[in-house]
């Protein structure tokens, strides 16, 4: 949400419905190693999730979703599907997202806390520390007005586990 790395005419804050943000997915690349998995967030079902959707011009549709597959599918644990997504202004728009494959032996599902405090604590991967892209969540999401109550609750756990 913060760094998309695609050109985008607009964003707007959306609302999308059947699916929820989790700490579900280990990190084999990006955030850990398959010797020392980290753990990401992905779309998992049930619930509804608050993010932002991005408005990219038609003729630069195929470039974005050809660069977000290669950045999202390195190992295939996302699929990408079409959601439907409420704007901020109340317009209802179809949006791209990415999923967690949960047939993908990287599908975590939901852990016990303390078990995703450890591997985000311990990992560390391409894209640096898995610490970090945690905090720089809850950061982003803050800033977005976007209550994520069960993203700050792990953030503490992991701040305890580093402590100690």
């Amino acid at each position: 949400m913060w760094n998309p790395g695609f050109p985008f005419r607009s964003r707007e804050p959306a609302l999308v419905q059947g699916w929820h943000r989790a700490f579900c997915v280990y990190s084999h690349v990006w955030r850990g190693t398959p010797e020392r998995p980290g753990l990401v967030l992905g779309l998992d079902r049930g619930g509804s999730c608050r993010g932002i959707a991005f408005a990219v011009e038609p003729e630069q549709e195929a470039k974005v979703l050809a660069y977000l597959d290669e950045r999202e599918r390195v190992t295939n644990v996302y699929w990408r599907r079409q959601l439907s997504a409420v704007l901020s202004s109340g317009k209802k728009v179809r949006a791209w997202g990415y999923i967690a494959e949960r047939d993908h032996h990287q599908y975590s599902g939901k852990l016990p806390p303390a078990k995703a405090a450890r591997l985000i604590a311990a990992g560390e991967g391409k894209g640096g520390s898995n610490v970090d892209y945690l905090e720089n969540t809850i950061k982003h999401l803050d800033e977005l007005g976007i209550p994520e109550g069960p993203l700050h609750a792990l953030r503490d756990r992991v701040r305890k586990l580093i402590a100690s």
